[in-house]
């Protein structure tokens, strides 16, 4: 058995765009999540992309999208790990970074998926789907209003 271990997650560099174009199609099996991504950077929606990185490849992803309501709120838009890396928790540490830092810098932050994967990455559950990470109690939700490309996920 080999052990990898990725490097440290970073922002985004210029020119790195197709490469996490490939690891959206490679994670999701199809172009929806990338289509909505690409929409979010043509409306000038992305507050924040990470890379996980391992060499020359990009192994882990997330993006962050600006919320039209709440006004200061983000929503994670995707969150990715190539399928050769998925299950050895390389997601859950990328969402648990996020957490430390929506937390640190008093920013708060929405995520929709399975809420076992956000509680132990540090988010807490915010009803249904919902999960909150940041200065927000759960109990404290007000109205959301996605980006427009977000509105109508698959």
């Amino acid at each position: 058995m080999i052990l990898r271990f990725p490097e440290f997650s970073r922002d985004l560099r210029r020119g790195e765009e197709p490469a996490v174009d490939a690891l959206l199609l490679a994670a999701f099996g199809d172009a929806a999540q990338l289509a909505r991504i690409a929409a979010l950077r043509r409306a000038g929606d992305i507050a924040g992309e990470v890379v996980l990185p391992y060499r020359d490849e990009i192994v882990g992803y997330y993006a962050l999208a600006t919320m039209c309501a709440p006004k200061g709120w983000l929503c994670l838009a995707a969150v990715a790990i190539a399928p050769d890396w998925q299950g050895a928790g390389h997601g859950r540490r990328l969402m648990g970074v996020l957490s430390e830092w929506a937390r640190l810098s008093g920013q708060t932050v929405i995520a929709e998926g399975p809420p076992p994967f956000f509680e132990r990455a540090g988010f807490a559950p915010a009803g249904g789907r919902l999960a909150l990470a940041g200065p927000t109690p759960p109990d404290d939700m007000p109205g959301l209003v996605y980006p427009a490309a977000l509105v109508h996920r698959a």
